[in-house]
């Protein structure tokens, strides 16, 4: 499973290297978005478990948040902690496919003012719709059908979200002055304090991006967003490593990449139909990679098997050979090396060879961090 971006439209002209590399790849931006960063500080306030790194800052922010703002805060919740709404990146939604994240939060409130109010409605109900993302479909404003939809998935997350939901079909303009409203708040509270702190690192990590993306091109570039981006350039196809199905184009408009530090272990493409592709990646030195998808599920799979839990009791213990291991667990040495072979692939097991022999032994690194690994895999 994987969202893909169709970039043909973004490579007219000029060598994918060479001194043509940087004209080839203009249109590839790479800008920090301010609207954006408060959208993930919002997820982590609601989210802490997401983001064990912020666990201190999100506890101290919502310690200190005045009661009729995080009142407000859980009214709208969905638009951020079940979902990325993007009603965070309006720039994406402006006509034409070439505008970019604002320089601030202002600027960009206003890129939002300026979406139709289809956009800003099918962008805060996209939990409820459940239809393909990226496809042209209806909205709840247009079809009676999605609008009673829209309804029975809110009441399903409660009566504060029914409301919210009810009002903003019957109303948006109201809704939309509310958000805004809500948004500037939030940053007088608090985001601003963080903001400043966050930014210079943003900026800095987003120079460093667009000068790998001159000098190497846009695969070595995407390559250091995340281990879970990769670029086949024959095809002209960006591949993005997520346990969901998705396709967006470029078309003749232009690919936004922009860093979070907020964000973290999240890299989310935005892909809806008619939008501006964007992808959001946590910046350097937030924290390390995760593995694929693909990787993750060998290694659960290869640790499902209970001839290879076992063995793993014995190679976390010290290294054994294969005839060692054959002997302890009375099976034939044939045997042991295929369970072997399946932890190797998995990454779990590492072999050393002692003279003759080859010993072979846990990678207790590995193994401590699967679980942690399979929450930024979902997460991701």
């Amino acid at each position: 499973m994987s969202v893909t971006i169709d970039i043909t439209g973004l490579a007219t002209d000029g060598d994918a290297f060479g001194p043509n590399a940087a004209e080839r790849w203009a249109r590839v931006c790479v800008v920090p978005s301010p609207l954006a960063e408060l959208g993930m500080a919002l997820h982590a306030l609601s989210e802490p478990g997401h983001h064990p790194d912020l666990r201190g800052w999100a506890t101290a922010v919502s310690s200190r948040l005045e009661p009729c703002l995080a009142d407000r805060l859980c009214e709208a919740d969905f638009l951020w902690r079940t979902t990325f709404s993007d009603i965070f990146a309006p720039f994406a939604g402006i006509p034409g496919g070439h505008a970019l994240p604002g320089a601030t939060l202002a600027e960009e409130l206003d890129q939002l003012d300026t979406l139709t109010d289809e956009q800003f409605v099918n962008a805060a109900l996209e939990f409820t719709c459940q239809l393909r993302y990226d496809l042209k479909e209806p909205g709840p404003l247009d079809d009676p059908r999605l609008r009673r939809r829209s309804l029975e998935l809110a009441a399903a997350r409660g009566a504060v979200q029914e409301r919210f939901t009810r009002r903003l079909l019957t109303d948006p303009p109201v809704v939309r002055a509310w958000f805004r409203q809500l948004m500037l708040d939030c940053d007088e509270a608090f985001f601003a304090e963080a903001w400043a702190r966050v930014r210079p690192q943003l900026a800095a990590d987003a120079r460093h991006r667009t000068d790998l993306l001159r000098r190497k091109g846009l695969g070595e570039a995407l390559a250091s967003l995340s281990g879970a981006i990769s670029l086949d350039e024959e095809a002209g196809l960006i591949t993005v490593d997520k346990l969901l199905v998705g396709h967006a184009a470029t078309g003749d408009g232009r690919l936004v990449l922009v860093p979070t530090s907020l964000g973290w272990p999240h890299v989310m493409v935005l892909h809806r139909y008619g939008w501006q592709p964007s992808i959001t990646y946590p910046a350097s030195g937030t924290r390390a990679q995760a593995p694929s998808v693909e990787q993750l599920t060998r290694r659960m799979e290869a640790l499902a098997h209970p001839v290879r839990m076992r063995l793993c009791r014995h190679l976390a213990r010290a290294p054994h050979t294969t005839s060692e291991l054959a002997d302890a667990h009375g099976m034939s040495a044939p045997e042991i090396s295929r369970h072997l072979t399946v932890l190797r692939k998995a990454g779990l097991v590492s072999g050393c060879r002692r003279g003759r022999y080859v010993q072979h032994q846990l990678d207790l690194s590995a193994v401590a961090r699967l679980g942690s690994d399979f929450i930024e895999g979902v997460l991701r």
